[in-house]
């Protein structure tokens, strides 16, 4: 999986890189910059909400330390995902593909024989 996808910031606006947006909730961006961001999140409610929900934070400096644990979280349950997945998957064995066709084979050839004993009577 994308390493963009991981990442829980990054999906509020793919115009906004994660950095700049924590930049913009420690209040360290210019006004000119800050507008700019506001302009990018308006069109999108989700990430509207989510940034009213980390402005709420008291300790601006503790939001970067809490989203690389959010981000590292979320790696992990999608590794794990992906490993239960690949488990779960039908490993590809030659056999199974023999063994298909011969049952297959031998259908076609039960169906023709009774085929032509039920003819010749």
């Amino acid at each position: 999986m994308a390493d963009n996808l991981k990442d829980i910031l990054s999906s509020l606006s793919p115009d906004i890189d994660q950095e700049m947006l924590l930049l913009y909730l420690q209040n360290k961006l210019s006004e000119e910059k800050r507008h700019e961001i506001e302009k990018k999140l308006l069109d999108n409610e989700f990430a509207d909400d989510a940034l009213e929900g980390l402005q709420q934070f008291d300790d601006k400096q503790r939001i970067n330390l809490l989203v690389e644990q959010l981000n590292t979280d979320l790696r992990h349950k999608l590794e794990k995902k992906k490993q239960r997945r690949e488990k779960l998957r039908i490993k590809e064995q030659p056999w199974i593909y023999v063994a298909v066709l011969i049952i297959l084979m031998l259908i076609i050839i039960g169906y023709l024989l009774v085929r032509k004993l039920l003819l010749h009577q």
